[in-house]
């Protein structure tokens, strides 16, 4: 069978599993890479029982030694690929399950950006758009991803009793996010002069706030203030967990504020500070 019409169908059966829209179209992007990268090898179409663990070796080979891509995107190729063999197998496509020959890319996980809450603040202040100011306040606040707060109604945001119902979370998972005292005034607050719309962040022209919309506004900030830190909107989120670190907050308690599956994950945005190295040392 045809490699394209396979990976159409394999599109087809993540959609029926209600995968994200940003799982498939990561995984289509990545598997249709490769599926070009094999055709201009192959010099013409690529058949899926034609495959072998040595062409998905060659090609990885060729993104790191050739196109240099970094050990996190060849480990999520790889996970790419492992899915899409996997369900080739399953459904007889293939008769060997190449899925189990993939190694996982070892890639050392770098402590990433944030900002203390001082500087978080300082940063909303220089924004000049107050819906998004409000937007990456709740951010900083809530740990709610970009697109989790995006897709906030006005329904989801309970003031009187101070929750945020999160609805679309990662894997489809809702979670309820208590809403803080530093936050609760200025929610109030945008509500007397919020747009009418049934999404709770909108703009008056487009009823709506979309993610490169707050992306640019944040990197116009950014520049502007001649920052050397790569603020994005994620930024807010890791400086919520990294806050809530900081006042050694459970990291179980953490975790379920961000809404991770697993602790593994919600370390990565666990940080210690030199200060608190020091303080270490001291309690000896």
């Amino acid at each position: 069978m045809i490699l394209e019409k396979v990976l159409e169908n394999y599109k087809l059966n993540m959609q029926q599993q209600e995968k994200s829209q940003k799982t498939i179209s990561g995984y289509t992007q990545d598997l249709n890479l490769f599926r070009k990268w094999l055709e201009k090898e192959w010099n013409g179409p690529v058949y899926l029982e034609d495959i072998s663990f040595k062409d998905v070796e060659t090609f990885l080979r060729y993104l790191r030694e050739e196109r240099n891509y970094k050990p996190a995107s060849r480990k999520r190729m790889s996970i790419s690929l492992k899915m899409f063999f996997q369900y080739a197998w399953k459904r007889k496509l293939i008769e060997d399950d190449i899925s189990l020959k993939i190694e996982n890319v070892r890639c050392v996980q770098e402590e990433r950006e944030y900002l203390t809450e001082e500087e978080a603040l300082d940063f909303i202040k220089e924004i000049r758009h107050p819906v998004v100011r409000v937007f990456t306040t709740t951010l900083l606040y809530t740990g709610l991803r970009i697109s989790e707060a995006l897709a906030l109604t006005l329904e989801d945001v309970d003031l009187d009793s101070s929750w945020i119902n999160v609805k679309q979370g990662k894997g489809r998972k809702p979670r309820k996010v208590p809403i803080s005292d530093k936050l609760k005034p200025i929610l109030e607050d945008y509500l007397k002069w919020r747009v009418e719309s049934p999404q709770f962040f909108a703009t008056e022209k487009t009823g709506t706030l979309s993610v490169g919309r707050v992306q640019a506004i944040i990197k116009e900030t950014r520049k502007r203030m001649g920052l050397k830190k790569h603020v994005t909107a994620h930024v807010f989120r890791h400086s919520f967990a990294s806050q809530l670190v900081k006042n050694d907050v459970n990291i179980v308690s953490i975790s379920k504020l961000l809404g991770h599956s697993n602790l593994k994950t919600t370390s990565i945005y666990t940080h210690t500070s030199r200060e608190q190295l020091v303080e270490a040392i001291k309690s000896l």
